[in-house]
């Protein structure tokens, strides 16, 4: 039998890589307790893994209709202000994770009404196949995402956080 390689394909297809700050074990850290292992990563990463904010915020996450992503995008904006104003910086960068993600998700509908952006081969990427509600709903969580990634207080925590914790 083959040994895996540490560069084998999860059943995901994602690849695994040694540098992704949330590996295996990630989802049982506790980040509110341990702000010190967050990294920031790029993108949408650990969106999906880091607790206890994966919990309170994918609740508050939908996209369907422009009204429910109004309505949703208003919820995670306020849990990024209430992470805010309580200088949890790992919270608010977890509430614009799920902005971001409801922009690309959204956007992603709007232009492949299956979702699909690839073939089932995965060799070629599939026409567009516009929805205007999908593309509505990705245009409201791009405002607000784009409050949240621009505010001062977010970029001058992000700052310290890496200064602190993610330097050396």
């Amino acid at each position: 039998m083959a040994k895996q390689t540490s560069d084998a394909r999860p059943s995901s297809g994602r690849r695994t890589n040694a540098s992704t700050p949330y590996g295996p074990g990630s989802a049982e850290i506790d980040y509110r307790e341990h702000p010190e292992l967050y990294r920031i990563a790029r993108g949408e990463q650990g969106v999906l893994i880091v607790e206890p904010y994966k919990s309170e915020l994918l609740p508050l996450w939908r996209f369907r209709t422009p009204e429910i992503a109004t309505e949703s995008s208003k919820h995670l904006y306020e849990r990024f202000l209430a992470y805010k104003a309580d200088g949890d910086f790992v919270g608010m960068d977890m509430a614009r994770k799920f902005l971001q993600m409801g922009w690309t998700r959204a956007r992603r509908y709007a232009n492949h009404r299956s979702g699909r952006k690839w073939s089932v081969d995965g060799d070629r990427e599939l026409p567009d196949d516009v929805d205007p509600i999908k593309a509505e709903s990705a245009q409201i969580f791009y405002e607000v995402y784009t409050r949240a990634r621009t505010d001062a207080d977010y970029l001058r925590m992000k700052q310290e956080h890496k200064t602190r914790y993610e330097s050396g």
